[in-house]
Order: structure tokens, then sequence, then C-alpha cells
């Protein structure tokens, strides 16, 4: 039970909720069984399960817990013991985050002169309860009181912890925090200097290891490298002499603030082509493998040796403890050759942000870079240029950012459509006041660029940026065909998603161009019993069939999609081959394409159907879908899954997933867009993406990418500006004037590589 407790509290450090749950529960049940439930460790157990129940929103049911512990504690110890003092801390802080702090302040005095007594006025435990106070304080607005209780709380933690632990970070945040709520920017801006530079030395240093807890520790302490950035950007405006340095400072840590895993995935892709030496890449690649395995195995572990002993199976336990300890041993051979062969490794896998200056030099002069991080109440973008740089707070925060993206999705969603007449209107005003507060703090920073990369956070991970409206939209809109008369921003400039500021780094500076020697490979039109719904009737059916069905009853029972041949035929063409570049019908098969040297190809496409997690029953996470077997196999099922795809070699330029949802998450609780299929591909080798939002058009798919193919063929055209021209095409197109509508051309992003051309 002990044990289980302790792996609970680490996944609820991780915000890992839904994991940590079952285990909390199930200590509870133990210890109650076995020890009665009034004993201290059954206290125990409820305290942590209340830690959960807090962080889940269920205050109630963490009111009941806390009570019950202290009755249990107070009882077994009496009122003078320390665990009292815990559970009357807990009990108040409780209360103090209710807004109840008539009640909180007694409790937490209370426990403040029972725990000095027991432990002396030195003890970590004792400047919990101090910092709790000084909180408390703090939002009473009683700064005096809070600044000496987190002072007190601080010199006990650097004594007892020392200078460089996260609890001595937390509380210089909090310190920092109090001296912003007075208007001393200067103060707050050299203790939050302080916290940041713990939390990026824990960041980079532990970057390359083997467990995924570093990733959710840094999303977990986000708020400190956003005060960090804003508190740079006020200073700039009180120093403008110190205005650049300021900006470049703050730059380092808003990229630690948008950490995510598919910028981890393009990272290790880049470090394995920086070796220069196709051996040694491919040794890195197997420490990379390596690792995922360990991860895998380490999870698999962990879940079989939670089950209750009735459903536990040891054999099967000891045959995955022995897997691990291989593993293990395995990776650090493999990191003792590396730091003999290739010492530059460690950095380049690590999470090192990009100087600013680094970043400049890596920008065309027609080129920009933004980057966006969304907070609760405000966010804040960077506009870089080769030549100079603007950062600006926005005055949009993430809940109303949500409403307004969901609200522009509902006029992007193909589900609505049941004949033409159907198509949802979308609302070009709501795009527009979208598009001044993005956009227009910045737009002059714009003059001259006609690619622009952006780094979206939050909400803007889920809508394609080109459907923002540029000017205000006066006309009317009396069907689909008059959308081409709204000025989008797609008219202005080709764009490029990039999952982090370092894939810029890692895809210009290391990713070096490919070794292939194919020009193509095409993989579709797989063979499925559904009904086509190529015609062009009335119906949604007979309109268009759309990629990626929710709730079928299997694989095979998926509408069949033809059109998909014709589409990896003409994209074929484009780069002169043939047929022999097609793996279509029953050649696109699982099996088929795991058996292929496909590092041998610098273009390819999967014109299929894209499954999100949940799509079909048992599906837990992104898929493509390819030709079922008649019996399936975890070789072979007919679905080409996201970690499968990790497990794929490539070295390609560019991979188009002309599917639906292909920039969908990975289906993780709180998982960031782009972890799904889009992280997978970077991963195997991909250096640039063609991905979706939405489920797309086959129709319209067809005409995207077929013409997207053609443009980049052009010299001087990059892969972004190529994906522009067919969206254009489409919009202006003669012979189906619905498709002017942005549900027809919008669905795709480019990311990664955008602005290099195919044809150099």
């Amino acid at each position: 039970a002990t044990a289980l407790n302790n792996l609970a509290g680490l996944f609820l450090g991780q915000g890992r909720y839904g994991e940590a749950e079952p285990l909390l529960k199930r200590s509870l049940a133990i210890r109650e069984k076995a020890l009665g439930p009034d004993h201290p460790r059954v206290a125990t157990a409820l305290n942590d399960l209340a830690v959960l129940y807090w962080w889940l929103g269920r205050f109630g049911e963490v009111e009941t817990l806390y009570k019950r512990a202290l009755a249990i504690w107070g009882k077994a110890f009496g009122p003078d013991h320390r665990a009292f003092a815990m559970s009357l801390n807990n009990l108040a802080a409780l209360y103090d985050s209710q807004g109840r702090h008539a009640e909180a302040e007694p409790l937490y005095m209370r426990s403040l002169t029972i725990t000095e007594k027991a432990l002396g006025p030195d003890h970590p435990r004792v400047a919990g309860t101090l910092r709790n106070l000084a909180l408390q304080y703090k939002t009473l607005g009683q700064y005096g009181r809070a600044e000496m209780f987190f002072k007190r709380t601080l010199a006990v933690w650097e004594k007892a912890l020392g200078p460089d632990h996260p609890d001595v970070a937390k509380v210089l945040n909090n310190l920092a925090g109090l001296y912003r709520a007075q208007g001393k920017i200067a103060e707050s801006l050299n203790l939050i200097r302080r916290a940041v530079a713990i939390r990026r030395e824990r960041a980079v240093r532990t970057g390359g290891g083997e467990g995924s807890g570093r990733l959710s520790e840094q999303k977990s302490i986000r708020p400190t490298f956003l005060f960090h950035v804003m508190d740079t950007l006020a200073m700039s405006k009180i120093q403008p002499a110190r205005h650049t340095a300021l900006v470049a400072e703050g730059f380092g840590s808003s990229q630690l603030a948008t950490a995510s895993s598919a910028g981890a995935a393009v990272s290790r892709m880049a470090a394995r082509f920086a070796t220069g030496d196709d051996a040694l890449a491919v040794f890195v690649r197997e420490r990379q493998d390596a690792a995922t395995r360990w991860r895998g195995l380490d999870g698999a572990l962990v879940k079989a040796a939670s089950q209750p002993p009735d459903r536990r199976d040891n054999e099967q336990e000891a045959v995955m403890r022995r897997d691990l300890a291989a593993t293990d041993g395995r990776i650090k051979e493999i990191d003792a050759e590396l730091a003999k062969s290739f010492p530059q490794y460690a950095e380049l896998a690590s999470p090192r942000p990009v100087g600013l200056a680094e970043l400049q030099r890596l920008l065309g002069n027609d080129e920009a870079l933004l980057t966006y991080l969304v907070w609760t109440n405000r966010s804040f973008v960077f506009a870089i240029r080769r030549d100079r740089v603007l950062a600006k707070e926005i005055k949009l925060g993430a809940e109303e950012l949500g409403h307004a993206v969901s609200a522009l999705r509902r006029g992007l969603d193909p589900f609505r459509i049941k004949s033409l007449t159907d198509v949802p209107p979308f609302n070009t005003t709501l795009a527009y006041e979208l598009y001044q507060k993005l956009f227009q703090p910045i737009e002059a920073m714009l003059d001259g660029a006609r690619h622009v990369f952006v780094v979206p956070d939050g909400a803007l991970q889920s809508l394609p940026l080109g459907v923002l409206v540029t000017t205000a939209f006066k006309g009317e809109i009396k069907g689909p065909a008059d959308y081409r008369k709204v000025p989008w921003l797609a008219r202005k400039f080709a764009m490029t998603t990039l999952p982090s500021v370092s894939s810029l780094r890692a895809l210009r500076t290391f990713a070096k161009r490919t070794k292939a020697s194919r020009p193509f490979l095409g993989i579709g039109d797989p063979q499925l019993d559904g009904e086509t719904g190529s015609g062009r009737g009335m119906k949604l059916a007979s309109l268009f069939t759309t990629r990626g069905i929710a709730d079928v009853a299997s694989v095979r029972g998926l509408p069949s999609l033809p059109d998909s041949y014709q589409e990896l035929k003409s994209m074929a063409r484009s780069l002169g081959v043939d047929d022999a570049a097609l793996l279509v019908g029953g050649k696109a098969t699982e099996t088929k394409l795991k058996s292929m040297t496909l590092t041998d190809y610098k273009v390819l496409t999967f014109a299929t159907h894209g499954l999100v997690a949940g799509d079909l029953t048992g599906l837990s996470e992104p898929a493509l879908v390819l030709t079922p077997p008649q019996v399936g196999s975890e070789q072979d099922d007919g679905l080409l899954t996201a970690s499968e795809v990790a497990r794929l070699k490539l070295d390609a330029d560019w991979v188009i997933l002309s599917a639906c949802n292909t920039a969908a998450a990975d289906g993780t609780p709180g998982a960031e867009g782009l972890s799904g299929l889009a992280k997978a591909f970077f991963y195997a080798g991909a250096r640039t993406l063609l991905v979706s939002h939405w489920p797309v058009v086959s129709d319209a798919a067809v005409k995207i990418t077929t013409r997207m193919l053609k443009e980049a063929q052009k010299p001087g055209i990059g892969r972004a500006e190529a994906h522009r021209q067919a969206m254009l095409a489409l919009i202006e197109g003669k012979e189906t004037p619905a498709y002017a509508h942005p549900v027809f051309w919008a669905p795709f992003v480019v990311v990664g590589e955008g602005g290099r051309s195919v044809a150099n």
C-alpha cells in the first residue's frame, strides 16, 4: 500500500491524475482492511486521495477526507503532534483556496505553533506552513506580513534543501509575484531569474533521460517561465536601453514554457542526421528506440505490478523485469560509445533554448517567425525577423481564445453537411476579431515577409491560421462561392507550423538533406468493404467521402476511397515516376510497408482514412488505415498506429498525410497538438509534414495535394508557398465554386521545414 501511495504521488506531481486515482484507492482499501479504519496510515491514504481530488476540483470530497484524516491523527497522537499539525495545515489551505480566510488563519497558526515546537523553527515542514500563510496574506493584500513569511520560508528551504532545490524555486516565484503585485518589477525580475535558472538547469540536464517525467515536470512549472517573460517585457519598457537584451532573455524562457513532445521528436530526429555518418546514425537511432522501449516496459511493469494479487501474472512480470534490465544495460553501453564517438549527442537531444541571435541567422530575409504563449488571462507573442524582433503582451486569455477557436471550428465541420446548401456559415467577423488580437500588434513586423513560421500554443494548435481574416469584411455571403471575396490571411502569407522554436534550428542546422535516391512512394486506396460514396448526389455520402469515420464496426467496414488512387497517381506523375511507385489496393498493407526500405524515398504520401484515438473500438492512439488482412495480428491489423509509425525508418524531405485529423493529439489527457501521428513521423525521420485539422473532403484533398506537389517543383517555391498556391487555386476554381468555403480548402497545414523547395 505504501508503494502504491508513493507511485501515485509521483503521478500526481506529473499531472497524471487518471493513473493516480486507482492506485490511491487501492492503497486506502488495503490499509483499511489490514489496519482498521482509524489507523494513522489510513489517514495518510485519505490525505493523499484528498490531494488528488483537490486537483480535480472535487472540493466537497476533499474537505470530507481532510476532516476524517484530522480526526484519526488527533485520536491516535493527540493535538500536539506534528501529523495533526500537518492535517490542520491541509484543511486550512483548502479553506484558503475557497476564500474562507477567517477559518483558515487560526488553523495555520495552530499548525505552525505545533510544528515549530515539535521540529524546531528551521525544519522544512515549518517552511511549508509559513509559505501557506504568506500566500494567504498576499491574497488579503497584507503585503508586509506576506513578505516576512515568504522570506522566512526561503531562508529555511535554502538552508535545509540547498539553493538549487525545486522548492526554493517555488518560493522565489512566490516572492517575485508579491513584488510584481506591488509594481516592484526590478525586484520581481531578480527573483524570477533565480527561479528560472533552477528550473532551466533541471530541464536541460534531464532532457536525455529514459523517463517521461521530465517533460511533464517542465509543463507543470510553465507559470514560472511565463512570469519571467512578463517581467522581462515590463522591464524593457522601464529600461528601453536594455530592450534587446531583455527581450532575448524572455525569449529563452518562452521556449521552456512551450515544450512539446513533437518538438522533442524533431530534436531527436535531427540529432541522428547531425552525425554525418550513416553507421553512427543507426547507433543513435538504436539508443533512442531503446529509450522508447524502456519507457514502454517501465510503464507496463508498473501497471502489471499494481494489479490486485488475484490478477497478477508473476511470470510475465519476471520477463518484463529481465527485458527492462537488458534494455537499461544496452542504453548504458550505447551512451558510453556515444560519449567517445559523438560527444555532441547529449546537447543536441536536450531541450536547450535557441538564442535569439542564433535564430535570426536561420531566417531568410523574406521570412518571419511568430511564437505565441497563451496564459489564463493574457498571452504573449514574439515576432522575429532576421534584422529585428518585437515582443508584445496580448489581451487574450486561454478561455476567451478557446471559445473563439471553438466557434470558428463549428463553421469548419464537414459532418454537418448533408448537401451543398448545408455548408455551415463561417464567422468571418469573429475571424477578423481574432486576427486583430493575434496579428495586429505585430503587423508591421511582417512587412516584406512572404513566409511565416508559427509556433502555436493552447487552442491555436487546433486552428489553421490561414482562415483568419485580415480586414473587416463587409460583403454579403449568399452561398459558399461568396467566400472568394473574403481577405483570408492565407492570401497574404505562406505559413508553416513549428512544434517548437528549437525545431527550426534542428531542421536547418542538423537535419541534412535526404540521401534518398527515389523521388516518391504513394500508399493508399486500401481495399475496404464500405460504400465508396464517390458519386455527386446531394447527400453527404454521394457528395464526397470523409476520411476518418467515427464509430465504425471494423476497419474493413470503412468506406473505400477509389479517388485516392487517382490522387497518388497524379502526384507520382508530378515527380516523373510511374505506378511502380504506388503501394495501393491489396498491396497497401502493414506487412508490405514494414518490409520495405523506406529510407530510399524522398517524398511519401498516405492517402487513406486517418483515425483519432477512439474512432474504432479499442483504438487508443491515432492510426492510418491500410488494407486489413484476413486475420489480424500484432504485425498487421490494417491500422498503422502512431507507435508503429515511430518504429519506421525514414529519410524523407516530405511526408504528406492526405487523411483526416492527422494534426491531432495522441489521445492522452492534456496532450498538445501534433503529439499523435505528426510526432511519430518526425521521430521516424520526416523533415516536413502535411497534416490535417479536421475530416477532409476527398475530392478537395485530391485537388490540394496534387496541385501542391506540382507547385513545389517550381524553382524557388518552398513547400508552404506550394501549399498556399494550391489553396488559392481551390478557392478560385470554377469547377466547384462551393470549395471557396474554408471547410474545403483550409484543413491542411505544413509542419516542419516549409521554406525549402522539394526541387532544390
